[in-house]
């Protein structure tokens, strides 16, 4: 007899014959209906973890209300780069939780902060901090929020391996060849680098309704958004990989997790980093350590205050943060520093509501934005 499959044991599969997370993700999402319903029990073997990573234990979680006593639905919508964890903690949730529902959809950043901003959902998965354009549809709708880092996702620079003239890049090198200015002017390797060949410069990156897009516009062109446009673009990391993995002369970027699962595909471009002046290839240790900046993020999630103290809400965003760590790191990410978790605990406790973390300058540690408030 044939097992129903639950969608983290199908996201473990499908990253087994190379496709990443987050394009599994959406795979999936748009098999199901753009929310679903995970089930429980399940192991986690086959996952693909960021390189480097020691291998995550599975979790035991230490439920902070009586699990008979909870019982309720919790509705999450949001960023297909923070649905995995998301999922993998519903999950686990639901092993000692029975009575409580949780559905995770997949929205988009922009997408999930219109619907929790309306009411529509309890909490909101983002790959970036809240827009002053989201704040103020909040506002204009009586919502409240608590925002909280669960994670830490990199941004990899990616070159086709057949490419033997590129070793590293800088922010000022990525910011002519993606600045604005740049569209149908700098089209040629040559241009970026004169002993580089001269030979077109094919573009590829993240389109335009990923929160990729946000944060690499804003990291390396000083705005977000602010992008030339004659590149290929695509909210399916696949797409770009087949592009770059196709093309001697292609460019691209996108999420580092999918970068490394397709290492043999393309190359990853160490970064100078432009505090040292020294290359940094993205990895665990790099990302985790700041050593890899500009193009490392922080992933969030956001809560309603007005549904906070709901005791089945409150029993998972505790459980999230204190399993964040393991889980995050098992579907393809990296965790934030032990003391981050614990200063995002402090600021759920505390019912804290607001961003600390909307325009916040890159490569500042998420401790020193969450202690900023003290």
């Amino acid at each position: 007899m044939t097992q129903a499959l639950t969608r983290r044991e199908l996201l473990a599969r499908l990253a087994a014959f190379g496709l990443a997370v987050p394009a599994a993700s959406a795979l999936i999402a748009a098999c199901a209906g753009s929310s679903a319903t995970p089930t429980p029990a399940m192991t986690s073997e086959g996952q693909t973890p960021v390189s480097g990573a020691t291998p995550a234990k599975p979790t035991v979680a230490t439920p902070t209300k009586p699990a008979a006593d909870l019982s309720g639905t919790i509705a999450i919508d949001g960023s297909s780069t923070v649905f995995p964890i998301s999922e993998a903690v519903a999950e686990e949730f639901q092993k000692q939780y029975r009575n409580v529902k949780v559905t995770v959809g997949i929205s988009g950043t922009g997408g999930g902060f219109k619907k929790f901003c309306n009411k529509e959902t309890d909490i909101s998965d983002a790959s970036r901090a809240i827009k002053d354009s989201e704040l103020q549809a909040c506002e204009q709708n009586g919502r409240e929020f608590i925002e909280l880092p669960v994670a830490f996702d990199g941004l990899a620079v990616v070159v086709n391996p057949q490419n033997d003239w590129v070793d590293h890049l800088t922010v000022e090198e990525l910011n002519l060849i993606w600045k604005p200015e740049s569209q149908g002017v700098i089209t040629r390797w040559n241009q970026v680098r004169p002993n580089w060949p001269d030979a077109p410069l094919n573009l590829y990156g993240a389109g335009t309704d990923s929160g990729t897009f946000d944060y690499f516009t804003e990291a390396i062109n000083g705005k977000s958004g602010a992008s030339r446009g004659d590149y290929t673009a695509s909210e399916d990391d696949n797409v770009l990989v087949q592009g770059v993995s196709g093309d001697k002369y292609a460019l691209g970027y996108f999420g580092l997790a999918y970068a490394i699962e397709n290492s043999g595909r393309v190359k990853i471009v160490p970064i100078v980093n432009p505090k040292t002046g020294q290359p940094v290839e993205p990895n665990l240790e790099t990302v985790k350590t700041g050593q890899y900046q500009p193009l490392s993020r922080p992933l969030f999630i956001y809560v309603a205050r007005d549904q906070a103290d709901r005791p089945e809400i409150e029993a998972f965003v505790e459980f999230y943060l204190q399993n964040a760590a393991t889980l995050s790191q098992e579907v393809g990410y990296i965790p934030l520093p032990d003391e981050a978790y614990q200063l995002a605990l402090e600021r759920f406790r505390a019912r804290k509501t607001g961003s600390v973390f909307k325009g916040v300058e890159v490569g500042v540690s998420i401790e020193d934005v969450l202690k900023r408030e003290e």
